[in-house]
């Protein structure tokens, strides 16, 4: 695990603690070739540059955001973007975490993205890559 990430995990209280060291861990296994790193301080991991899942602290519990997940045609991540490709779940605890079911959203998240990389560049339009 990130030593960055690593401590923004330790930062939290214990439940969102456990929450997030089950997710950095299954997200490191299963995505083993990503970079990770804390961005817009919280934790994300990268594929190619492109942001590819990551979580963040939030009143209703630790929030596990895949970038391009809207595309996933998975029912449980119901929290959708408004403006982009994104869908969200959150975890109250650690026993809210599906660990099979996460396992195949990090499939998707691989076999499905769109580029956010270069968003700025093409002034807020979303291509699909894969």
């Amino acid at each position: 695990m990130h030593p960055d990430i690593l401590k923004y995990n330790q930062s939290q209280s214990s439940n969102h603690q456990q929450v997030c060291d089950i997710l950095a861990q299954l997200i490191d296994q299963q995505l083993s070739g990503a970079e990770s790193k804390i961005w817009h301080a919280h934790p994300v991991w990268f594929i190619d540059q492109n942001p590819i899942v990551g979580y963040s602290l939030q009143k209703p519990g630790i929030r596990l955001m895949f970038w391009s997940g809207a595309d996933f045609d998975e029912p449980s991540l119901n929290v959708r973007g408004q403006k982009f490709k994104d869908a969200s779940v959150f975890y109250q605890k650690a026993q809210d975490i599906d660990s099979d079911q996460l396992k195949g959203w990090l499939q998707k998240s691989m076999d499905i993205q769109w580029d956010y990389k270069n968003i700025v560049r093409r002034k807020g339009q979303l291509l699909r890559l894969k």
